[in-house]
Parts: structure tokens; sequence; C-alpha cells
């Protein structure tokens, strides 16, 4: 990316990616916070409005499912004291052990604890399809939304596209999983902590106290911990980023660093990033592991409260020996809600975290369409069809920021069939001219059109559609041969593909590969070379025959041979259309019907290749450069 090296880049990635899974008690770290937590929840909740039955429902069975088990500890007590007071009774010989009642509460108790797996179990299928419904909608509108928004959103620095990547899948799918856990363990945890509460209380008060009087020594030791935890665990997330983009870089340069014997010293770089990833690894891990221990002590130290008290009742007769039983479960039901609690806090900043990033972007101001519409449509008013390929650029300028112009005035008639070749060192502004062209970006004074359309007044899509690009990054995706292709006209036969190909001459090729046209490329088609990828690129274009061809730097990343082959299909490809070529090689652009000389966003020289190398300026120096360099 332009705006962020591969190791700040791998870091940010690994810090969102890997903040699931390292909290203090929970699967996520302490990590990134939302700017507004309780705008963006109540943002959320909106936006889950159309799913807004099956929520309310998966949280009432939520709480209906940890109410039913509340309630079986007391039901199970009531079995305990009926069997002590029957088996008392016997001994004395004033009764017996009522085995049916005993059954009966049994059965009760089993349907009681049988209708909360069954409450949790709808809660579970109901939330995840809720949550997955959330997801793949907002999936769909970020795909959608990259489509939509201006190139300058990326260009800018408003956004890279390494950090829309991270949006559209760390950032959903952590919202995803938090949503799943955090408002269920939030709603259950709740709940439970209520319910307990009153059962205790309407067993013994007094039992209840002792109880309660834990609940500040609970909450100090996890505040204590997660304070302290919280700083290692973001020393340990961005120490993590920073030894993957470390480990990223010095593997993709590991032809580099060999050739100039620095393996010593990338190992060194290596574990100076590892001893400070062990340092806060092993302190945020050591604070989260005390945390297990010390609440366990807390609530064993409330178990022995509940049993000297209880017994002390049970002997006064205030309390039967099956409340003492179920009083000891709730005590461990009311202190594990009590640490889910803490936890969850940060699930929900999680959540609310990735929530605010992912509808930051999908909020983004989209690409202004400044056609006029037709009243009776509702369409451009204004269209350019198929267009005959006649450009204007009538005192056109343009800067990227406000008070800082790249393009100065530039005029230029180009007729339909000609071919221009755009030259110039580096940011003179050949490349911004080609954005222009496409309406990535409207010019800030002048007009440019084509057959005569000012573009502000054509819909982009409308625009679009006359214009073919081979750039110098050959961009092929994951598929067949053929689909790349046909990625030019996605309604194209298989006979126009292969006469695609075989125009282009890659057919020679494609018919050396396994498979043919059927080969599959790989992510970022490494298993071709640079040169085949320029040439597929190539009958993409003619497969998609529109009027207007851009050719960025096509030849610059191959060898002589190849480029003579590229240089074929190109002309074959230019011919009878409109064609702007940006070229480093000038050897390349000899027969073209104008040269444009840019130098700092000014033409300051135009004509054939033989009337500016006979002028002397600054293209024939650039030309006799390039030969002195070859030499």
């Amino acid at each position: 990316m332009a705006e962020e090296s591969l190791r700040e880049q791998s870091a940010r990635q690994a810090r969102q990616a890997r903040g699931r899974g390292h909290g203090p008690g929970s699967r996520m770290a302490a990590g990134e916070r939302a700017k507004d937590f309780g705008g963006t929840v109540r943002k959320l909740l909106r936006y889950m409005g159309p799913y807004r039955v099956g929520l309310v429902a998966a949280v009432a069975l939520a709480m209906a499912g940890v109410l039913f088990s509340v309630v079986g500890p007391k039901v199970l007590g009531s079995a305990t004291t009926e069997v002590i007071l029957g088996a008392q009774a016997a001994a004395a010989g004033t009764g017996f052990i009522d085995f049916g009642r005993i059954g009966r509460i049994l059965v009760g108790l089993l349907s009681i604890y049988l209708a909360s797996a069954a409450a949790s179990g709808a809660q579970s299928w109901i939330m995840t399809g809720v949550t997955q419904k959330v997801v793949f909608r907002m999936r769909g509108e970020i795909a959608r939304k990259i489509s939509r928004v201006p190139l300058s959103y990326f260009d800018g620095g408003a956004m890279s596209k390494g950090d829309v990547l991270s949006r559209m899948t760390n950032d959903v799918d952590t919202l995803s999983q938090s949503l799943n856990q955090g408002l269920v363990q939030l709603v259950t945890s709740v709940t439970q902590v209520v319910g307990v509460a009153a059962m205790m209380l309407s067993i013994s008060v007094p039992l209840a106290g002792v109880t309660f009087v834990t609940l500040p020594v609970s909450a100090l030791v996890l505040g204590v911990l997660i304070k302290r935890s919280q700083r290692y665990f973001r020393q340990q997330q961005e120490q993590l980023g920073a030894v993957n983009g470390r480990v990223e870089e010095d593997f993709s340069g590991q032809v580099v660093i060999q050739a100039f014997n620095r393996g010593e010293r990338a190992v060194e770089s290596f574990d100076r990033e590892n001893d400070l990833l062990y340092e806060s690894a092993w302190k945020s891990q050591f604070l989260s592991g005390l945390m297990q221990p010390l609440m366990s002590l807390v609530g064993n130290m409330g178990y022995v409260g509940v049993v000297v008290v209880g017994a002390g009742l049970a002997v006064s007769g205030a309390i039967q020996p099956g409340d003492i039983q179920a009083f000891i479960q709730y005590v461990k039901n009311f202190t594990q809600p009590i640490t889910q609690l803490a936890t969850v806090s940060n699930v929900l900043q999680q959540m609310a975290a990735c929530a605010e990033r992912v509808f930051e972007f999908l909020e983004a101001p989209e690409e202004e369409e400044t056609a006029a519409l037709d009243p009776a449509t509702g369409e451009p008013a204004e269209a350019v069809g198929r267009a005959a390929g006649a450009v204007d650029f009538d005192h056109v300028s343009f800067g990227y920021l406000p008070g800082q112009q790249i393009i100065h005035g530039f005029s230029e008639h180009v007729r339909p069939g000609r071919t221009v070749a755009i030259v110039g060192p580096t940011g003179a502004g050949k490349t911004t001219l080609m954005k222009l062209l496409l309406r990535f970006y409207d010019v800030d004074e002048g007009s440019l059109s084509v057959d005569g359309h000012d573009m502000r007044d054509v819909a982009r899509a409308d625009l679009r559609q006359n214009f073919a690009m081979v750039l110098q990054d050959a961009w092929l995706f994951k598929g067949t041969i053929r689909e790349n292709i046909r990625f030019g006209r996605l309604d194209a036969t298989d006979e126009e593909v292969e006469a695609a190909a075989r125009y282009a001459h890659c057919e020679h090729f494609i018919e050396t590969l396994p498979g043919g046209y059927d080969f599959e490329l790989d992510e970022g088609a490494t298993n071709v070379s640079q040169g085949q990828r320029q040439l597929l690129t190539i009958a993409r274009a003619v497969l998609a025959d529109r009027p207007i061809l851009i050719l960025d730097e096509a030849t610059s990343n191959v060898d002589t041979r190849t480029e003579w082959r590229i240089q074929r299909a190109m002309d074959k490809l230019m011919a009878g259309r409109t064609s702007f070529v940006i070229a480093h090689r000038l050897s390349t652009i000899r027969n073209a019907d104008e040269i444009l000389v840019l130098r700092d966003g000014d033409v300051v020289e135009k004509g054939t290749h033989e009337e500016l190398l006979a002028k002397g300026g600054f293209y024939a120096q650039l030309y006799r450069s390039q030969f002195e360099e070859a030499a």
C-alpha cells in the first residue's frame, strides 16, 4: 500500500485479527474501544431492526433457560430435605422415607432441566441465525460500497484498501462473534445474578447477607487485575503484529538479505521484537491467569461463611438441611455470572469498536453523480452510448489537494482513432490525466468531453463502458484463463474468448499449459510469467471491444523479446481505436500519431516522434538519455 509499509499494515491487521483470544477471562483482548459506545450500540440495534423478532425471541429464551436452571437447586434441595427428614422419622419409628414423593420431585427437576436445555438450544439456534444474517448483509453492503466510493477515498489516505479488507473480514467476523456471545452472555449473566439473589433471599436472609459480603471483594480483585492486565494485552497485540510484520518482510526479502549477508542482522532484529513480545505476553497471561484462582479463593471464603452460618441456623432449626445444599449451589451460580459480567464488558467494547469501524465505511461519501436526470424516466438526460472516440481537454486544471494543482490549463483535441502517447518524468501528471479520463476524479477547472459530451453531464457507468485499460501491473484473479479473459465481456462465448486470445498472441502459450483455457491461475497469477499475464489482459481488452484504450506502462516489466510480442498485440488492439499510451520506453511510441511531453503538469512539447527529435528539446534529451543508459 502507498499509505503504509508492509510492517505497519501487518501489525495493524494482526492486532485486529488477534484481538480475539487473548483477553482476560474471555476470547477477546481489551484493545480498541469505540469512540462513541452508546451511539454505536444504538446504531447497531437500528441496523438489526429487520431481525428484531428473532432478537427478542432469543433474549426471551435465554432468560427462560437461565430461570429454569435457577429453580433447579431449590427443587433438588427439597428432595434432599425429604430424604433426611424421612430417614430421621424412620430411625425414630415415627414415619418412613416417602420415595414416591421424592420420585415426583426428581421427575419435576428433570423436566425443569430439560426445559432449560431446550430454551438454551432454541436461543442459540435463533441468535446464530440473526447474527449470520446481520453479517451477511453487512459484508454485502461493504462489497457494494467499495464500488461506489470515489477513488480519492483511497488515494487521499482516508482509508487504505488493506483497511477496508480488514473491516470486511476481521471486524465483521469479530462483530459476529461478539454479538452472538456478548449480548446473550450479558442477558444470561444479569438474569442469573438477579434470579439467584432472589432464590437465596427466599431461602435465608442471613446466608444471603454472608454471600453478598463477598461481592465488593470480587469486584476489587477483578478491577485490579483487569486494569493491570489491559495495558499488557495491548502491548502483546502490538508486538504480535510487529513480529508478524517482521517475519513477512524478512521472508519476502530473503533473496536480498542473503545476497548482502545480512542474515544475522535480520535475526537480531527479530530477536528484539520477539523479546518484547515475550515480556508483554508473559505479564498479560500471568495476570490473566491469576484471575481464576483469586476468584476461586474469594468464592471459597463465601462457601466457608455459608457453611459456618448455615450450620448454626440448622442446629437452631431455622433452616432445613436441603436448603443449605441448595444455597451452596447458589453461591457458585452467583459468583460465576459476576465474573462473566466483568469480561462481557470487554466483549461489548470490542463489538462496538468493530461496528463503529464498519459503519464509518458504510457511511463514507459516495461518488457524486452530477448528470442531470430526465424527469420522465429518471435516467441521465445525456448519454454517450458507444462513442466514436473523440476526446477534448479544454483548459483542464486539476489537483488532488486544494491549492496544489498537478495539471495546469491542459488543452488537447484527440480525433477518433488517433494514438496519443504521453511521456514525461515521474510526477509529471501522466497517470493523473488517465484518471481524469475515466472520471475517477472531476476536473477543477475547464472541461473534459467525449464525443462532445461533458463528462460531468454523463453517468459514470455510461462513460466507462467506452474505455478499456491495460496497466503496468496486470491484474488477474484466481480462476481459469478463460474466466479472466471473459472478464472483459461477461456474455462472450467460448469461441469469442479464444478468438480474442489468438488476436492478442496468447494462444501459443495457453496451449502449452495443462488444461489450456481451463488452466487455473493461482492467487496473484504467479503460475504464469509477467509477459503472459500482460498478454492475457490485452486479450481481455480485445474481447471488451471498447472504442477508447488506455495503455499505462504496459511493457515496462518485461524483457525485450516479450516486449516485442506485447507491442505487436497492442498495435493490433489500437487499430481503429482512440488510444492513450503512457510509456517510459520511448522506443515503443515511435508510431504514435502525436506525442505529448508533460513536465510539471504542463505540455512543454507536442508532435510526432520525428518532429520532436528534430526540435532537439526536452523529448530529444529524454530519448538520447535512454539510449545512453542502454549503451
